[in-house]
C-alpha cells in the first residue's frame, strides 16, 4: 500500500499521525521498531529505526535511558543529554526515509514539526583479515571490510593529515549506496577531482552492489580488455597511490577501492616491492615483465615454430618435438586450444570449490588430465610444458584484472601466429602496443611513463630504486606538489 503522504512534505507535528504515516511507508517490514515512550518532561515521543540495522546497546543506553530519566528539556535534546557522536535534525519525510534505511534512529515529539535524527548504525561487520587476493609476505595483514566507515579509518590511519579530504555521495534510486571519493587536497590534481565527481554523479542506476559495477560506469574505455582502474584490498596501497597523487573512491558493501587515474605500468606494483631490498624489489619487478610477454606469446611462439619456422630449433630440439607430436592426431593450434581451454577450466573450477577441494583440483586434476592426454596421444609433452609455464607466468601478475586479461589474449595471439607464424605475433604485439598507447585514464595517458616516454618515473618502473632516490612524486600522476622527500643521506643534494 503506498503511502498517501509524498515523501516531500514535512512531518506534521502530531504524533498519531506520523506513526500512521511511518506504518505506510514501510509495509510489510517486520523489522521496523516503533517505541513509544514518555519524557521526562512529560511530552510523548517516538523512536523509530530498523531492528537489524542499529546498535540495540546505544538504542537503550544512550538515548532511551537520558530521554525517559535525564533531559529537562525539549531543547536539550540533540545536545548533551544524548550521548551519542552524532545528531542531525530533518523536517521532510524524504530525509527521514533515508535515514531509517542508512541504519539511523528518527525521534518524534508530539508538538514539534521537526525530527532528530541519531546516528546509531550498527548492522553486521565482518571482522578486518587479511586479504585473499592481495596478500603479502612483509606488508601489513589488514584489508578492507564491507562497511565504508571502517574502509576509511583504515586509510585514515596511514595518512592522518588534514589534507585528506573525503567527499561523500549517494548513487542509486533503489539501493542508495553511500560512495565516498577521497585524496590529497594539496596533491591531487583539481582536474581528475573534478572528473571523478562528474563521472559519478552521471551515474543512474537502481543501487551499486560493488566496486566492479561502479568501475564499468566511469572508466574511459569499457570496450578494452585491459583494466584502467586499479581495485585493490589494501588499506597501505590505497594509501600509497593518495601520496601519490591519485583519487580512491570507497564503495560502501564492497571489501575493495578503485584507484584512479593508473597506468599501465601500475598494475605490475605489489606492496611487497617496498618492503623487500631494493635489489630483490628490481629482480622481481623484472620477472613480472618477463612474465608478461610470457603469457601473452609463448604458446604462439611455440605454434608459430612448430607450424612454420621449424629450422630455426637445433636439430636435437626439433627431433625431440617431432617424436612427441609423432602420434598427435591435432595441428599445433587445435592442440594448443584444448590445453589452453582445459587450464582455464581447472582453474575457474578450483576458485568456486571449497579452499581444500579447490588445491586439490587444481593440483591432481592438472597432473592427472596432462598425464592422460599424453599418454592418449591427444597432445604432445612439450605442449603441456608451454601451458604450465604460461599458466604459472600468468599467477605472477600482481593483480587479479590485469593477469585475467592478459591470459584471455593468448588466444588471438594464437590465431595470428597459426594464420601468419611469427609475422603474426609480431602484428598481435604491435597492435596491442597501439592500443594501449592511445587509452588514457582520466585525461592522463594509460602508456605513461614508457609511451610518452617520462624517464624520472622511470625509478620505479621496469626496476624499483631504493627509496631515498625517488624523491619525486610520479609525473604521470600528474600532481600538484611534486617533491615528496628531501635529502635523507649524509650528502645528498636536497634538490
Amino acid at each position: 500500500m503506498k503511502s498517501s503522504v509524498p515523501l516531500n512534505q514535512s512531518i506534521s507535528g502530531v504524533l498519531d499521525d506520523d506513526i500512521t504515516t511511518i506504518q505506510e511507508f514501510f509495509t510489510f517490514a517486520p523489522d521496523l521498531c516503533i517505541r513509544q515512550f514518555q519524557l521526562k518532561t512529560g511530552d510523548n515521543a517516538v523512536l523509530v529505526y530498523l531492528e537489524g540495522l542499529i546498535d540495540k546497546s546505544a538504542i537503550n543506553n544512550n538515548i532511551l535511558y537520558p530521554l525517559m530519566y535525564e533531559v529537562e528539556s525539549i531543547s536539550d535534546i540533540g545536545s548533551s543529554s544524548i550521548s551519542i557522536a552524532k545528531t542531525d535534525v530533518a523536517t521532510l519525510w524524504s530525509d527521514l526515509e533515508n535515514a531509517i534505511f542508512q541504519g539511523k534512529s528518527i525521534l518524534l515529539i508530539h508538538g514539534q514539526m521537526r525530527s532528530v535524527i541519531l546516528h546509531t548504525q550498527g548492522w553486521p561487520q565482518r571482522a578486518i583479515k587479511e586479504p585473499q587476493i592481495e596478500s603479502t609476505l612483509k606488508g601489513s595483514h589488514q584489508g578492507f571490510v564491507e562497511t565504508s566507515g571502517q574502509n576509511i579509518a583504515l586509510i585514515r590511519r596511514y595518512l592522518p593529515n588534514r589534507e585528506l579530504k573525503i567527499k561523500e555521495y549517494n548513487i542509486g534510486s533503489r539501493g542508495n549506496t553511500r560512495v565516498s571519493m577521497m585524496y590529497l587536497e594539496d596533491v591531487v590534481q583539481p582536474d581528475f577531482v573534478t572528473e571523478m565527481e562528474g563521472r559519478l554523479l552521471q551515474v543512474n542506476v537502481d543501487a551499486i552492489l560493488n566496486t566492479g559495477e561502479l568501475a564499468e560506469f566511469i572508466e574511459d574505455h569499457p570496450i578494452s580488455l585491459f583494466p584502467q582502474l586499479i581495485m585493490t584490498e589494501r588499506p597501505d596501497s590505497a594509501a600509497a597511490h593518495i601520496l601519490q597523487g591519485r583519487i580512491v573512491v570507497v564503495v560502501d558493501h564492497s571489501p575493495s577501492v578503485i584507484v584512479a587515474p593508473v597506468t599501465f605500468a601500475s598494475f605490475f606494483q605489489s606492496v611487497d616491492d617496498y618492503s623487500n631490498r631494493w635489489l630483490i624489489a628490481s629482480f622481481l619487478r623484472l620477472l613480472r615483465f618477463l612474465a608478461l610477454i610470457t603469457t601473452i606469446s609463448l604458446s604462439a611462439v611455440y605454434i608459430a615454430i612448430v607450424s612454420f619456422h621449424y629450422e630455426v630449433l637445433p636439430l636435437a630440439l626439433l627431433i625431440s618435438i617431432g617424436e612427441s607430436r609423432a602420434k598427435v592426431p591435432f595441428p599445433p593450434i587445435v592442440e594448443a586450444f584444448l590445453m589452453e581451454l582445459a587450464l582455464e577450466m581447472l582453474r575457474e573450477a578450483g576458485l568456486r570449490l571449497p579452499g581444500p577441494i579447490g588445491q586439490t583440483i587444481g593440483v591432481v586434476g592438472g597432473i592427472v588430465i596432462g598425464q592422460a592426454a599424453v599418454q592418449a596421444g591427444i597432445v604432445s609433452n612439450i605442449m603441456v610444458i608451454i601451458v604450465a609455464i604460461t599458466a604459472i607466468s600468468s599467477f605472477i601478475i600482481p593483480d587479479y584484472d590485469m593477469s585475467s586479461s592478459l591470459r584471455l589474449l593468448r588466444f588471438p595471439m594464437m590465431l595470428l601466429a597459426a594464420v601468419f607464424g611469427m609475422v603474426g605475433i609480431v602484428i598481435g604485439l604491435m597492435i596491442i602496443g597501439a592500443h594501449l598507447i592511445s587509452m588514457e585514464s582520466f585525461g592522463i595517458s594509460y602508456g605513461s611513463p614508457i609511451a610518452p616516454i617520462r624517464l624520472s618515473d622511470w625509478k620505479d618502473v621496469w626496476i624499483r630504486l631504493p627509496m631515498w632516490k625517488m624523491k619525486k612524486r610520479p609525473v604521470s600522476a600528474h600532481p600538484t606538489q611534486l617533491i615528496r622527500q628531501g635529502a635523507n643521506r649524509e650528502g645528498e643534494d636536497q634538490s
